[in-house]
């Protein structure tokens, strides 16, 4: 096997630069993997207020006291700090509202910033 004398070291430098090359992609599959973890969780802490409270003898707040409570179980207590509850109406039906705005996580110093905000709505079983 005969190698050009202008080719040596080449294979460090390709080494190199496809290493670098594929642990940018990793990392960016994982941030974008932890963002859709924690809206997934965010989003089933929500429900389970909402349905929480939307019970007959519970109250909306109840609903977002007991999200808060999931959510820090599930995640941690900063993606708990804003939540809140409340009554709409569609239809004549009374719907409990729980939304949750939580910030985004960003790996590093790489990422969009700002707030995730989601909801989970449930059917109000009676009047209180």
């Amino acid at each position: 096997m005969t190698t050009h004398r202008g080719e040596r070291g080449a294979a460090v430098v390709e080494f190199a630069l496809v290493a670098t090359l594929l642990t940018v992609l990793f990392l960016g599959v994982l941030q974008v993997g932890l963002a859709l973890y924690v809206r997934n969780t965010l989003v089933a802490c929500a429900s389970a207020g909402a349905r929480y409270g939307a019970d007959a003898d519970r109250d909306p707040g109840d609903g977002a006291v007991r999200t808060r409570l999931l959510v820090t179980r599930s995640l941690s207590r900063r993606y708990a700090s804003s939540v809140s509850s409340g009554l709409e109406y569609s239809g004549g039906a009374a719907i409990v509202v729980v939304r949750i705005r939580a910030p985004l996580p960003v790996v590093g110093l790489v990422g969009p910033a700002g707030a995730l905000t989601v909801s989970g709505h449930a059917l109000r079983e009676g009047a209180r």
